[in-house]
């Protein structure tokens, strides 16, 4: 096991690509997202530190992030150039003697055996950015929730250090929100019982948790408050749990007709990741998103794993008529997720689509 658990994060990553790739951008408020027009419904992907100055934020509506910044520079989501740059940066983090753990485009766990951890995650941040041209913020934990969090107060191109030691003293007086998966939602319910900072879901009896949240995910907000977590980091690839497509419509969708429609459109194009995967799926999801922006989910079980394009559009159809419908719909999404009996089960909920 290694000694420093790292949580190494890229600095504003798809603005600062394509800030990269374009030089001109650089100091000025950028923001990509859909097809880089503010006028169309689509979300922020990103935006550069002068747009955030600005309140623009990752999932802001793009109309909304142009209300606030019209004279900023809109731009449309590249992957394969997010996916190339991402790919360069793994290669300097396994350039060094540690265990790499990539968690996404901008983010992988580094687990390292070092005297001084701090000097260890300067190197590493020097290095990605003689490689890459890129800066990345750098959280120093003995486990991961903490060198996760740590990250936060390290950034713009800093280091952090959260450790048992200073745990109470950094996090006790925070919001519960400041904890690694506990949203705007989850606290407003703790806040209900009373449990507003860090301290008080860390001494917040188990059993009142365990009846307002259920047994696994009470006790496991608990565990997080006090600053508990897991301390191996893996280099196995990781393995996705799902495939899913969502669609965002320029003008409302009102009829069942369309709806449904598109639900099959979706539910083809996930068929098509499905059997590149090479793995059948097991649960069948759709999101639907009516006007103004209220969003709903729906999840089944099949019968059966399956590839079929058809038995995944029939699925997705039948969890169709789950919701109750009389609103026009603004977004469709449709979700596959894989057999429970391919991958290892998360230990804290995701987030669906």
């Amino acid at each position: 096991m290694a000694d420093w658990v790292l949580h190494v994060d890229l600095d504003q990553f798809i603005a600062a690509v394509e800030v990269l790739r374009d030089p001109s951008l650089r100091g000025r408020p950028v923001v990509v997202g859909g097809n880089g027009d503010p006028t169309e419904r689509a979300v922020v992907a990103t935006a550069s530190y002068e747009a955030r100055e600005f309140g623009v934020r990752s999932g802001l509506p793009l109309r909304t992030a142009f209300k606030k910044l019209p004279d900023a520079v809109y731009l449309p989501v590249d992957h394969a150039l997010y996916e190339a740059a991402s790919a360069d940066v793994m290669a300097v983090l396994r350039s060094f003697p540690v265990v790499v753990e990539v968690m996404g485009w901008d983010e992988a766990f580094v687990g390292i055996s070092a005297d001084d951890p701090v000097a260890f995650a300067r190197s590493i941040q020097a290095a990605v950015l003689a490689k890459t041209g890129l800066h990345c913020s750098v959280g120093i934990g003995d486990n991961k929730l903490r060198a996760k969090i740590a990250t936060e107060f390290g950034k713009p191109a800093g280091v952090f250090q959260l450790t048992r030691e200073n745990w109470v003293e950094v996090m006790g007086h925070r919001p519960t929100s400041a904890l690694w998966g506990i949203g705007a939602k989850t606290e407003r319910k703790l806040a209900e019982l009373g449990l507003v900072t860090v301290t008080d879901l860390a001494s917040a009896p188990v059993e009142e948790l365990a009846l307002r949240f259920g047994p696994r995910m009470g006790p496991y907000y608990r565990t997080v408050a006090q600053g508990a977590g897991d301390t191996v980091v893996s280099a196995t690839p990781w393995v996705v749990k799902s495939r899913s497509h969502e669609k965002t419509f320029q003008q409302d969708l009102v009829s069942m007709d369309d709806i449904r429609r598109e639900v099959v459109a979706l539910a083809h194009q996930v068929a098509v990741d499905v059997v590149a995967e090479g793995r059948p799926v097991m649960r069948v999801g759709v999101k639907v998103r009516f006007v103004p922006f209220f969003t709903k989910v729906r999840l089944m079980k099949l019968p059966a794993p399956t590839s079929s394009a058809d038995e995944l559009a029939a699925a997705a159809l039948v969890v169709l008529d789950r919701f109750e419908h009389g609103r026009a719909v603004r977004l469709l999404g449709v979700r596959a997720e894989f057999s429970d009996d391919d991958v290892e089960p998360e230990p804290s909920p995701s987030t669906y689509l």
